[in-house]
């Protein structure tokens, strides 16, 4: 029973993994449970601090009542899942920069070494996204970021689309050196063909990394570079 019990919490953090912050009902839903169950497992997890609850995110006007509880991952969660080396990433980082000259030449290094990271990796994706109909673009670049180990997903959005990335295999090294968000942003826009604009990341204390999509004939007006907010929580 004992480890019956355990299969089902990791179950449990790993569907907030590939969901993203999520209530209790969700949980429920998705893993055929009930919630009085998802609920004794999601105890057990805060008190072993690989959950924590919040109140849940709202975008736009915000309805009467009590605002939801949802679970997300703490990072001592995430690292339960991540395998990316982040000592030695940030490490390697840190002697770019210090190589450069430090200062402003080695935030230029390191920038440099980001965006040639993500364009080698979005080849991949490239080929993916030239195979999907214009209305499924945003879909194709969520399923070949998920084979990454983002756990990505694709939804609508008031005039556009939102990309969603629940899990981040880089996170920690991102909160050091935001110059990897701001390439992932650049290169996601360059994919897709439009500006996008960077609404929350994983690596500044949001649940999930959100990125703006703007439907095709959208003024360019309603979605700001990206550059501007990737890699940083918006005001």
């Amino acid at each position: 029973m004992p480890d019956e019990q355990r299969g089902t919490r990791n179950r449990v953090a790993r569907s907030i993994l590939d969901h993203g912050p999520s209530t209790a009902a969700e949980l429920a839903m998705r893993l055929n449970l009930t919630q009085a169950a998802v609920r004794r497992h999601l105890d057990t997890l805060v008190a072993e601090g690989v959950v924590e609850p919040r109140e849940k995110r709202v975008y736009g006007a915000r309805t009467r009542g009590r605002p939801a509880k949802v679970f997300a991952l703490t990072d001592c969660g995430r690292d339960a899942f991540d395998q990316a080396y982040d000592q030695l990433a940030g490490d390697a980082l840190r002697w770019i920069a210090e190589s450069a000259g430090g200062g402003e030449a080695g935030e230029a290094a390191i920038a440099a070494f980001a965006r040639a990271r993500m364009t080698a990796q979005a080849e991949g994706y490239r080929e993916a996204l030239d195979r999907a109909a214009p209305e499924e673009r945003a879909h194709a670049l969520a399923r070949a970021l998920t084979a990454d180990g983002y756990a990505a997903t694709a939804r609508s959005a008031p005039v556009g689309e939102q990309l969603c990335q629940h899990h981040c295999p880089v996170a920690h090294v991102a909160e050091q050196f935001p110059q990897l968000c701001e390439a992932e942003t650049e290169v996601f826009s360059r994919l897709l063909g439009t500006h996008v604009q960077r609404l929350a990341t994983i690596a500044h204390g949001d649940g999930v990394c959100t990125t703006f999509i703007p439907r095709s004939g959208t003024p360019k007006t309603t979605t700001t570079a990206s550059t501007s907010t990737a890699g940083r929580n918006p005001a």
